[in-house]
């Protein structure tokens, strides 16, 4: 069964969070794609996951190019997995509908925006009779609390 961790986001952005995410994940030697929305955001995000902080580095690459396979991390806008991933990442207006064959998904959405709650709502709704969820919400302090 397939993990599925809703994230609220309230006091940081996606790509704040989601760097955090991705180190976690390359930790466990797991490969992620991250899937956005709209294409137009991959660009922002590639440099987001290059310049999250000086001091460190997350191997991706946007998911058509010829050395996607290769790729820890493969950022994309549509449901390919072009590396072969285990773990898949939902972000910037993507919404899960289905687990496929992923060990985990994780779905971010911004707590500020009342239509992409709405659509948290029913992704829940969707997917929770057959996958085991979990929903964390961000404290003022940044902490993540598992509400559920």
């Amino acid at each position: 069964m397939t993990e599925i961790l809703f994230y609220h986001l309230e006091q940081r952005p996606a790509e704040a969070v989601l760097p955090l995410l991705l180190e976690k994940t390359l930790e466990r030697d797991w490969r992620a794609v991250v899937q956005v929305g709209d294409a137009s955001e991959l660009d922002g995000l590639d440099t987001a996951l290059w310049s999250y902080r000086d001091d460190s580095f997350l191997p991706h690459g946007i998911g058509e190019g010829e050395l996607a396979a290769e790729h820890p991390i493969a950022l994309v806008a549509d449901q390919s997995n072009p590396n072969n991933a285990q773990l898949r990442f939902f972000a910037k207006g993507a919404v899960p509908t289905d687990a496929g064959t992923y060990e985990r998904l994780v779905y971010m959405f911004d707590g500020h925006d009342p239509d992409a709650v709405t659509r948290a709502r029913e992704a829940w709704k969707a997917l929770k009779p057959d996958h085991q969820l979990t929903y964390w919400q961000q404290e003022p302090n940044g902490k993540w609390v598992k509400k559920a």
